[in-house]
């Protein structure tokens, strides 16, 4: 996969792939946080991308991004609110 967004390619931790198998996100939803979500940052490098997937009951999905040579996701969220971030 590769993020339009960022122009990186984007590389899933085991976690976030077993967290997306357990949640039932595809890499397709994920593609789509990613680069058409809003993003809210911790850090120049460290930040959640979230989205609001009609097709979805248990919204918002995000995704724990830190920016480096590529896009590494650290796991992947469904039922995020906005107040469980910083």
């Amino acid at each position: 996969m590769h993020s339009r967004r960022f122009d990186r390619p984007i590389i899933l931790t085991r976690h976030a792939r077993l967290r997306m198998d357990e949640r039932n996100i595809s890499q397709a939803e994920l593609l789509a946080v990613i680069d058409t979500g809003e993003t809210r940052y911790k850090d120049d490098s460290h930040l959640w991308a979230f989205k609001h997937i009609s097709e979805r009951a248990d919204n918002l999905v995000c995704a724990v991004l830190v920016l480096e040579d590529s896009v590494v996701v650290k796991t992947v969220m469904h039922h995020f609110s906005l107040e469980a971030s910083p």
